[in-house]
């Protein structure tokens, strides 16, 4: 493939410079994935940061920003923060940085992470699955953002909440299906709860104007109006959505096949049309940001089946085998991300230059913007770091256990062939990983961990 912009006149290369032709592939900007859990410590079985980030680098993802939960302690004082970084040290592929958490009586806690390089906090309005990490109130998030409100930072929220239901309502969102199919727990996670959500978040977003704001996985198209209307009153506020939003669908899932489990859920196919339709908005789009919200854990959790296609699992089926009620709910995806998008876009027949400097923008340079590293990330610039992916859009991949270089090789994508190949990436301009030769370096680990704190604005 020919792209005419990408064409260098000879007088960028003195006489004698050595560089590598690497037409037809493309090169890009290494990938920001923002959104990204690798459990350690703590859960390290389910996920950590060598497998995490060997995935990512498979992907042409260099750089991570850690979620501050599903690591034992999660990531909501400095005193855990260190913990984080001492198991991070020497185990990372790609560069690494961290968000923190908030959950009820941390509010105090927050601006010393600030200090200490988090690249923003997360914060949740309904229960996490997990117990350590605890969801707000909005008595919580009042006291958050009287603490934040003139840091350099971003506040996050995965905003679902039930909403406030009348006694004369009998609306519950109690499970009244088979729990193997999947329709019976889409039905209990629907687009209000998303909704309710954010009408609080809204609500309080005055008490502090000047920090940013910022909707974590936003699945349900019911709530893009609202967010439009609040950045058009001012309101600094952003959503990012997911890999798997916008290339599966609920139609197309099958009864049993809880590896497409999630929260906020993958929902229809006509939810999963209206978010292409916002995200390719350049002009007005609330959604700046595509992520993995990569959240794996042990096979047993998820609870498959023995039949799932494209799985060959060795594990004893449990009784409760497909259960979408029980199972754990997280898609696993780092470094699937770039070849996800491709396919969906050539399969919707975009164009491949505009397709191509759309997942540049949402996936490598709004990414660095939102977490604060838009002077060194997400861009080929002279000055940046050298992160790059040398992408191949002709070729293709089966995602296999070969392919997913996560810990657990369990994905919604399994079984799945993929358009678009990562041939190389770079990271500080160092060859990490080629699609020939593996990893590089004599297989160790050479990334950093960004601790930098934010700048002030």
């Amino acid at each position: 493939m020919e792209i005419s912009e990408a064409i260098l006149p000879a007088s960028y290369f003195p006489p004698g410079t050595e560089y590598n032709d690497y037409s037809p592939k493309i090169l890009m900007p290494g990938l920001v994935d923002a959104h990204v859990h690798l459990n350690e410590p703590g859960r390290t079985e389910w996920e950590g940061f060598w497998h995490g980030t060997r995935a990512a680098a498979f992907g042409g993802v260099t750089t991570v920003v850690d979620m501050p939960l599903n690591a034992i302690p999660p990531t909501t004082n400095v005193s855990n923060f260190q913990e984080k970084i001492d198991a991070a040290q020497g185990q990372c592929w790609v560069d690494v940085g961290f968000h923190g958490g908030i959950i009820p009586g941390n509010a105090k806690d927050l601006k010393p992470l600030v200090q200490a390089g988090v690249r923003g906090f997360k914060g949740f309005l309904m229960d996490s699955g997990v117990e350590e990490f605890p969801p707000v109130a909005a008595e919580d998030i009042i006291k958050v953002f009287a603490e934040l409100a003139d840091e350099p930072t971003t506040v996050m929220f995965h905003a679902e909440k039930e909403p406030d239901v009348n006694a004369s309502i009998s609306q519950t969102w109690e499970p009244s299906g088979p729990p193997e199919e999947y329709q019976t727990y889409l039905d209990t996670r629907p687009a209000s709860f998303e909704v309710t959500a954010i009408q609080e978040i809204l609500s309080l977003a005055h008490l502090a104007p000047n920090l940013s704001l910022h909707i974590v996985h936003l699945s349900a198209m019911e709530a893009i109006p609202m967010l439009r209307e609040a950045r058009q009153r001012g309101v600094k506020i952003t959503a990012e959505t997911c890999f798997h939003y916008l290339s599966l669908a609920a139609e197309q899932i099958e009864n049993g096949d809880t590896r497409h489990k999630c929260a906020p859920p993958i929902r229809e196919q006509s939810n999963q049309d209206a978010l292409w339709s916002e995200m390719l908005d350049q002009e007005d789009s609330v959604i700046k940001t595509v992520v993995s919200d990569h959240s794996p854990c042990t096979p047993d959790l998820k609870l498959l089946p023995a039949d799932v296609p494209g799985t060959k699992s060795s594990i004893t089926t449990p009784e409760n085998a497909g259960d979408f009620l029980e199972a754990w709910g997280g898609v696993s995806s780092v470094g699937l991300g770039l070849p996800i998008l491709w396919t969906e876009a050539m399969r919707r027949g975009l164009a491949v230059n505009e397709t191509l400097l759309n997942v540049a923008r949402l996936c490598s340079v709004s990414t660095a913007l939102q977490v604060g590293l838009e002077d060194r990330k997400g861009s080929l610039q002279v000055g940046f770091d050298g992160d790059v992916a040398v992408f191949d859009d002709s070729a293709e991949f089966l995602v296999q256990k070969s392919t997913m270089l996560f810990r657990n090789t369990i994905s919604a994508y399994q079984g799945k062939t993929l358009k678009g190949v990562v041939a190389e990436t770079w990271v500080r301009g160092q060859k990490v990983h080629s699609s020939a030769a593996g990893f590089g370096r004599e297989g160790k680990p050479m990334g950093e961990l960004l601790l930098e704190p934010r700048r002030k604005m």
